[in-house]
């Protein structure tokens, strides 16, 4: 029934056939703040980068079904040197909904903070050994990803790449501090996989499974709709119960609502009981206008 099915097996061991890589990504470059000179050297840096995060295998498993659908946009902000670059990423990846043509937006995060070198047709590696801050970033939300999306087919089943994840972010933190450790801006990558690690946070990710495998999946199938919606509010009146012990401003929870406002709103739109709007205000008041607009 699902779409995803994982078989864990050691890489050498399988047939050529199923070994598989996870992402399907799509990557968007814009260069319109660099000078001439530096567009041309990195003109070949779009079509890098996607094989790069195309051609990759991340985990050890056997991957069968849809890959993973993602967007990497990626917007230069300055060269200081004929190799050395700074740049934001806006980094966005989706899921498939069971059973229909739609889609899940999984998470949609800004970076604003990545600094590397790269030299026109660079070879680039996987290495996960050594920390560089053009691969091994493209790494980390690689990680995320997949991560996020294990945990919405298996309860807490993205929890070895999030490790991955922190590993990467701890050997940001030492080999190139700025981005990778913790401060004060509403994003922190070191921030958000630590939540994601977080005892804390293990019901909600327990929950998240649920909303995705046990709500939006069975939504569009009428004998199951009444458990969908079960499942989907289960989340929010768990996190509203929760509130003493998380904090609902932290980075995961931005992550997860900047992703998911609109989506509770199309989804319990039609639900009985709008008071849920009123939980998902308290919750979520950086998106508080689309829940007022839900309640009309």
């Amino acid at each position: 029934m699902k779409k995803i099915f994982v078989i864990i097996c050691i890489i050498t061991f399988l047939p050529a056939f199923i070994i598989a890589q996870e992402l399907d990504a799509t990557v968007i470059v814009k260069d319109e703040q660099l000078d001439i000179s530096s567009r041309e050297r990195v003109s070949t840096f779009k079509d890098q980068i996607q094989d790069y995060l195309n051609n990759t295998k991340y985990t050890r498993k056997a991957w069968e079904g849809d890959k993973i659908k993602c967007t990497f946009n990626i917007f230069f902000n300055g060269a200081s040197d004929e190799v050395s670059y700074s740049a934001q990423l806006v980094v966005s990846s989706q899921r498939p909904i069971e059973a229909t043509k739609l889609n899940s937006l999984m998470m949609t995060i800004l970076d604003n903070s990545w600094s590397f070198k790269y030299q026109k047709n660079q070879a680039m590696y996987f290495n996960q050994t050594d920390f560089d801050p053009l691969t091994s970033m493209l790494d980390f939300y690689a990680y995320i990803i997949i991560g996020f999306d294990f945990d919405s087919y298996y309860k807490l089943g993205g929890t070895e790449y999030f490790q991955k994840a922190l590993d990467i972010a701890a050997k940001g933190g030492s080999s190139s501090p700025k981005g990778w450790q913790y401060e004060s801006n509403a994003y922190n990558r070191r921030a958000l996989v630590d939540n994601l690690l977080n005892a804390k946070y293990q019901q909600f990710r327990q929950d998240y499974f649920d909303y995705h495998y046990n709500g939006l999946d069975l939504f569009h199938t009428e004998d199951q709709k009444q458990s969908a919606y079960s499942n989907i509010v289960r989340l929010i009146k768990n996190l509203d119960k929760m509130r003493d012990q998380i904090d609902t401003r932290s980075v995961l929870m931005k992550v997860f609502f900047d992703a998911k406002a609109g989506e509770f709103v199309e989804y319990l739109k039609n639900y009985s009981d709008k008071s849920i709007f009123n939980t998902l205000k308290k919750l979520d008041p950086p998106h508080l206008s689309k829940y007022d607009e839900a309640m009309k």
